[in-house]
């Protein structure tokens, strides 16, 4: 299948995970591939973006091989899904940069506010610490 993007997404955070319900289920056309990172996950297969990474910052991959990061993954998956609407003002330049802020705050600090062991130990499970 010819997927317009790759959606790599933590399974394991509750919110990733419902955000990702939801697209789910409006992606009637199958635009996305959601890639859950906790479930075999291997770089190799997707621009060797490592799990350390992948769990630092929401990663795509577009269909010409592009890798987008963040709030733009999200951006991008609302367009994908006929809701790009929702995302249209993070287009705009003063909100652009407040969206932005706060998302780089939710990843930073996401395993924390979700009850989750921190991202090291995390990888003592799921990959070499890189």
């Amino acid at each position: 299948m010819n997927y317009k993007l790759t959606f790599l997404y933590d399974g394991g955070c509750p919110l990733c995970l419902k955000e990702t319900n939801f697209l789910k289920t409006k992606d009637t056309k199958k635009f996305i591939e959601f890639v859950d990172i906790n479930d075999n996950y291997i770089p190799e297969n997707f621009k060797n973006i490592s799990f350390i990474q992948a769990m630092a910052n929401l990663h795509g991959i577009l269909d010409n091989g592009e890798i987008i990061f963040g709030v733009d993954v999200l951006a991008y998956s609302y367009e994908l899904v006929g809701l790009g609407w929702i995302y249209f003002p993070t287009k705009l330049p003063i909100i652009s940069d407040f969206v932005r802020f706060l998302y780089k705050y939710w990843a930073k600090y996401r395993l924390k506010l979700t009850g989750r062991d921190n991202l090291e130990k995390i990888c003592e499970s799921k990959c070499n610490i890189q």
